[in-house]
C-alpha cells in the first residue's frame, strides 16, 4: 500500500512540474489571444457589458461577443454566443435594455434590441446598409443613428446597344471626383451618411436628411425634438476635409441650423445632462501636420462658445458629462500612458484613472476606451505590458480590474519583459521616451539580437501596452526597442510639430541614440542589429537604411518612398500636401524628393525587403514597387512581400499579422549571424 502511495505522489509531482513548465510563444498563438473592447457601463453603476473578441483559426476571422458582469466582478457571463460578430452595446436611460450590432441571423448586420430581464433579443433593422453611430432618446422609444445611403452616378461614357448574346467587357468605370477610392473601402461607391429615427417598436427608419454631404453621430436634445450632429456641408468639403460644424436638425421641419462657424473641424457633439449645453471637440486650423484636439462648451443654441483646454496640451478625446454638469470626463495619452481626466467648466483639470489601453493587439499603439455612470462609477479598457485588454473598473473607493481572458494562454507560455527608457537625442538633447522588450528568460549576461521597431502616423504613438508582433520578435529571441521619436503624440503640441513640414529628418537622431542607449546596457550584440516599421514607420526604416548601414537587415512595411507620387496616389488627396508639405509637388519638388527615401537609394547597402498589403489604398504598393525596383538596379539585396487583399491595416485578419510577423522574422534570420 505504502508503494502505491509514494507512485501516486509521485506521477503527481511529475504531472505538476509538467504543468507548470512553459514555452514561449508561437505565431499560431495569434489565433488564441482574447481581449475586451468597448465597456458600457449601466446608469446606475451596477452592471458592464463589455465585447469580448476572439478569433477563428479554421475561418480566419475576427470574431466577438456580449458579456455582462457586475461592478464588484461578480456574476461574470455571457449574454450571446457563437462565431459571429455581436459589439456596439448601448444601455437605454433606463437601464432596461440594450441596443447592439449583430450578423447573427444571416451573416448580415442588423441592429438588435435586447431586453435585459428575458434576454429576448429582436432586429431592428433588415436594411441594406448597416446603422453606423446610434443614440437612444431620452424616453428611450426611438433610435437615432447614421446609415449609408448609395446614389446613382451618371457615367458620361455611353455604350451603344450591344448584339443579343454577344459578351462584352464590364462598361468603363467613369470617375470625376477627388475622393475616389479610399483605404479598407476599395473604390468608393456613391452617396453619403444620412440620418434616421426608428421606434423601438420596430418598423422602417425614417430618413431625415438628403444632402449630398456625411451625416455624423446624432444626439437628441432631452425634448426629442432635435438632433444634433456634426459634418462638413461646405461647398469646398472635399478640397477642406477638415472644416466640419455642429449642426442642429429640428425634427419638426428636419430643418438644419449651424451651431458653429470656424474655419477648423468642430465634432463630436455631447450634450449636458440639462439639455442646456454642449460640450465638442475640435481647433482653429492653422494647416499645421499636428494640431491638438481641444474642448469646447456652448450653449445648446451655438452661443457663448468658450475654449476649456487652453491650458491642457494633450489631445482630449471621449468626451463625456459629469452627471452633474459642472465638468466632463474625457480620455487623453501622456507619455505612452493612456488616462481618464475630469475638467471643470473653468478648466481645471484632475486625473481619474491611469493604464487604460489595449485596444491595439498587434502593435503597442495607446488606444482605449472608457464609459461613466450616472453615479459616478467608471468601467475601462485595462492595458498593459503583459496582457492584452481587459476590464476594469474604477469609482472613489479606487480601481480593480474584473477580467483575466489571457491567463490561460499565459498560463503556459512565456512572455517578454517590458522595460520603460528615456534617453536624450543626439541632434538636440531632447528626451525620447521608449520600452525595451527582452526574450523570454532573458540573461543580462548574455549578447541578444535586436530589433529597432518604428511606429507609424507619423503622430500617433506607442506605450506601455501589450503588442503580439513585438511579443513575438522577443519570443524568437531579440531584444525589441519600440519608441516615441518626435512628432509623436501625447508629448504635447511643440513636440508633436518638430516634424511639422520636415518629416522624416531629425527623427532618425532620436532612433539611433535610443539605439545606442539600449546597446548601452551591455546586452546587445552589436554585430545583429535590425531595423522595421510600417506606415510611418516604413517611411524611417527606408530614410535608416539610406543613411546608415549599420544593420544587418530590414524590413520596410508599407512605407512611403516617394512623396510626389504618394500624396497624388493615397487616399485622402486634399490633405497630405496642404498639411504636411504646405505645397503641391510642382510648387516645391525639390522638398519633397528630399524628404523622399528614393532620394537615397543609391546610399543603400543593407539588404532590404517590402512588405504591404495588396490592396493598401493609403501607403499604396506602387511605393513599395518603387523601392523594389530602384533597389534592385542598385544592386540591393531586396525582396517583396505582397499580402493579398490586405489594406493598409495588414492585421485586420489574423493570419496577416502571422503572415506578417513570419515574413519579418525569415528576413532577420536570414542574415542574422551567430
Amino acid at each position: 500500500m505504502k508503494n502505491c502511495i509514494g507512485i501516486i505522489a509521485f506521477l503527481l509531482c511529475v504531472t505538476t512540474v509538467s504543468a507548470q513548465t512553459k514555452t514561449n510563444l508561437e505565431l499560431t498563438d495569434i489565433f488564441n489571444y482574447e481581449f475586451v473592447s468597448d465597456p458600457q457601463i449601466s446608469p446606475d453603476g451596477s452592471k458592464i457589458i463589455y465585447v469580448r473578441n476572439f478569433k477563428d483559426i479554421m475561418t480566419d476571422k475576427n470574431l466577438s461577443n456580449l458579456w455582462i458582469v457586475n461592478f464588484d466582478g461578480s456574476q461574470n457571463r455571457p449574454l450571446t454566443t457563437g462565431n459571429q460578430n455581436d459589439y456596439y452595446p448601448r444601455w437605454s436611460h433606463d437601464g432596461k435594455k440594450i441596443i447592439f450590432k449583430s450578423n447573427m441571423a444571416d451573416d448580415k448586420m442588423k441592429l438588435y434590441l435586447m431586453w435585459l430581464d428575458t434576454k429576448e433579443t429582436a432586429p431592428l433593422t433588415n436594411t441594406p446598409m448597416a446603422p453606423g453611430a446610434v443614440s437612444w432618446s431620452q424616453d428611450d422609444r426611438y433610435v437615432a443613428f447614421n446609415m449609408f445611403v448609395p446614389a446613382t452616378d451618371e457615367s458620361l461614357v455611353k455604350m451603344p446597344a450591344k448584339p443579343e448574346g454577344a459578351k462584352w467587357n464590364t462598361p468603363p468605370t467613369y470617375i470625376d471626383k477627388l475622393n475616389y477610392r479610399g483605404d479598407g473601402q476599395g473604390y468608393i461607391k456613391s452617396g453619403n451618411d444620412q440620418l434616421f429615427i426608428l421606434s423601438v417598436n420596430g418598423g422602417t427608419p425614417k430618413q431625415l436628411t438628403t444632402a449630398e454631404f456625411d451625416h455624423g453621430a446624432p444626439v437628441w436634445s432631452n425634448d426629442g425634438k432635435s438632433l444634433y450632429f456634426s459634418a462638413n456641408f461646405h461647398p469646398e468639403s472635399d478640397f477642406e476635409p477638415a472644416n466640419s460644424e455642429v449642426y442642429k436638425l429640428d425634427l419638426n421641419d428636419n430643418s438644419v441650423t449651424a451651431l458653429t462657424d470656424r474655419f477648423g473641424p468642430d465634432g463630436s457633439p455631447t450634450l449636458s445632462p440639462d439639455g442646456r449645453k454642449i460640450a465638442y471637440t475640435g481647433n482653429d486650423d492653422t494647416f499645421q501636420g499636428y494640431e491638438l484636439t481641444q474642448l469646447y462648451v456652448m450653449n445648446a443654441d451655438g452661443s457663448n462658445s468658450q475654449l476649456l483646454s487652453a491650458d491642457f496640451d494633450r489631445d482630449i478625446g471621449n468626451v463625456q458629462w459629469a452627471s452633474d454638469g459642472k465638468g466632463l470626463y474625457f480620455q487623453y495619452d501622456s507619455e505612452g500612458d493612456s488616462k481618464i481626466g475630469h475638467i471643470t467648466l473653468y478648466g481645471k483639470v484632475t486625473t481619474i484613472a491611469e493604464g487604460l489601453g489595449g485596444l491595439s493587439l498587434g502593435r503597442p499603439y495607446n488606444q482605449a476606451d472608457f464609459t461613466v455612470s450616472n453615479n459616478g462609477k467608471f468601467a475601462y479598457t485595462l492595458g498593459g505590458t503583459q496582457h492584452p485588454s481587459d476590464l476594469a473598473v474604477a469609482d472613489k473607493k479606487g480601481s480593480q480590474r474584473l477580467t483575466f481572458l489571457n491567463d490561460d494562454l499565459f498560463s503556459f507560455r512565456n512572455v517578454g519583459e517590458v522595460e520603460e527608457i528615456w534617453w536624450n537625442s543626439s541632434f538636440d538633447d531632447r528626451k525620447i521616451q521608449g520600452w525595451i522588450v527582452t526574450p523570454p528568460n532573458f540573461d543580462p549576461n548574455k549578447k541578444y539580437p535586436f530589433i529597432l521597431e518604428i511606429h507609424g502616423g507619423p503622430f500617433q504613438s506607442y506605450g506601455s501596452v501589450y503588442s503580439a508582433e513585438i511579443q513575438a520578435y522577443a519570443a524568437a529571441g531579440y531584444v525589441v526597442l519600440y519608441s516615441n521619436p518626435r512628432g509623436s503624440t501625447s508629448y504635447g503640441a511643440e513636440f508633436g510639430n518638430l516634424i511639422h513640414h520636415d518629416y522624416p529628418n531629425h527623427d532618425y537622431e532620436d532612433l539611433m541614440s535610443g539605439v545606442d542607449a539600449v546597446i548601452g546596457k551591455g546586452y546587445v550584440d552589436t554585430n545583429n542589429l535590425f531595423v522595421t516599421g510600417g506606415s510611418g514607420g516604413g517611411v524611417l526604416t527606408a530614410w535608416i537604411v539610406g543613411k546608415t548601414d549599420r544593420f544587418k537587415a530590414a524590413v520596410v512595411a508599407k512605407p512611403v518612398i516617394n512623396w510626389t507620387s504618394f500624396v497624388l496616389y493615397a487616399d485622402g488627396a486634399a490633405f497630405f500636401s496642404k498639411y504636411w508639405f504646405g505645397k503641391k509637388p510642382w510648387e516645391d519638388p525639390e522638398n519633397y524628393f528630399r524628404r523622399s527615401p528614393l532620394n537615397y537609394v543609391a546610399n543603400v547597402t543593407t539588404p532590404t525587403m517590402l512588405l504591404t498589403g495588396e490592396e493598401d489604398y493609403r501607403t499604396p504598393i506602387a511605393e513599395s514597387e518603387q523601392f523594389y525596383t530602384a533597389l534592385k538596379l542598385e544592386g540591393v539585396e531586396t525582396a517583396m512581400v505582397r499580402i493579398p487583399g490586405a489594406g493598409h491595416g495588414i492585421a485586420n485578419r489574423p493570419s496577416n499579422l502571422v503572415a506578417k510577423i513570419a515574413s519579418v522574422l525569415a528576413w532577420f534570420n536570414k542574415y542574422k549571424t551567430e
